[in-house]
């Protein structure tokens, strides 16, 4: 595993399951920044994220769904800062023969 998108890559099933486990962890509860008013893109697009579940398919795919507020934080904010990370859960899911699903708000997005 590793934590940095530009370089890593799922050499091998344990790597891959390591990478989806840290790449697909956005939750509210993540921002230690308590003032609103102080948040950067990356505190807005966590505490906007009000559910977080992956779920897997065997023999299918893996699927990211996520609940946003849209009225703290677009959709496209969290594409802006989190597409790296999808491009590399979809290849760690390859590695263990599976797809790699993104649903947010109900809507099946990759």
């Amino acid at each position: 595993g590793n934590h940095d998108e530009s370089t890593a890559f799922p050499v091998n099933a344990v790597a891959a399951a390591l990478i989806l486990a840290d790449k697909t962890d956005v939750r509210y509860t993540r921002v230690r920044n308590q003032a609103i008013s102080n948040f950067d893109i990356h505190d807005r697009v966590n505490y906007s994220v009000k559910e977080s579940e992956v779920k897997i398919q065997k023999d299918s795919h893996l699927e990211l769904r996520l609940v946003i507020d849209t009225q703290m934080c677009a959709v496209m904010d969290y594409f802006e800062i989190f597409l790296n990370r999808m491009i590399l859960c979809r290849k760690a899911a390859e590695k263990l023969g599976l797809e790699f699903w993104l649903v947010i708000n109900g809507q099946r997005l990759i």
